[in-house]
Order: C-alpha cells, then structure tokens, then sequence
C-alpha cells in the first residue's frame, strides 16, 4: 500500500537524481566549453537548477519544518549569490580582455572608456576625456 511517505521518498529521490544530472551538466559546460563567458553561464545555470532540486528533494526526504526552513535559507542564499558572483567573472574577464574573439555579438560596453583594455570605464566626469570643466 503506496502511503504519503513512500511517494514523498519516491519523488524526493528522483529530484535528488535530477539535480545531481543537471549538477552534472553544468561541470561538464565548465570542461568543455572554450571561454569565460560561456563558463560563467555553463557555471551558474545549471547550478541554479540543481541546487534547487537537490534542496527540494532532500526536504521531501526530510519532513521536518527546522529543516526545510533551513533548506529554503540555503536556497535564497544561492539564488541571492549566484547570479552577482557570475556577473563579477564576467565583468573582471571582460574588463582583462580574456574573452574569445568575436564571441560577443553586440558589445555595449565598447565605447566606455578603455573597455577590454582593463579601464574602469568613463572617466569621472562622463566626457570619456579625463578633463573636468
């Protein structure tokens, strides 16, 4: 007789297995992928997901409220975290100039300053000339 328990240990351990996959996928996206940016993506998305589903999948296992709520802090964390920490790689490998050639099909921060050459971008009072007044 299939009573709440072993559904919710059923559906917990198959989300625990889909996240461990999708975990998987974004480490392969890490060894395989040719760039910075395509890393910091391959890095993120896939982390994204998995942690989500690994933490939903260990609360069904769980049944407890101290721990789910543990686990949603966890989860917040992660999604606070993940997306700022993914832009600062990508903001530090562009502003370094180890990007790939031709990988950005529209660069909006070309103009700004000295851009892939390491600058800060505009210079203090927006001319881009470094003279005030």
């Amino acid at each position: 007789m299939n009573t709440w328990y072993e559904v919710a240990d059923l559906v917990g351990s198959l989300l625990l297995l889909a996240g461990a996959v999708v975990a998987l996928s974004g480490v392969i996206g890490l060894l395989r992928l040719p760039d910075v940016l395509a890393r910091s993506s391959a890095a993120t998305n896939p982390q994204t997901l998995g942690i989500l589903l690994l933490t939903v999948g260990v609360a069904l296992r769980l049944r407890s409220w101290v721990d789910a709520g543990t686990l949603a802090l966890v989860v917040f964390f992660q999604l606070l975290t993940s997306p700022v920490a993914a832009h600062l790689v990508a903001r530090v490998a562009y502003r370094t100039g180890q990007r790939g050639d031709g990988v950005l099909l529209r660069d909006d921060l070309a103009g700004q300053g000295r851009g892939a050459a390491g600058g800060d971008g505009p210079e203090p009072d927006g001319s881009g000339t470094g003279r005030s007044g």
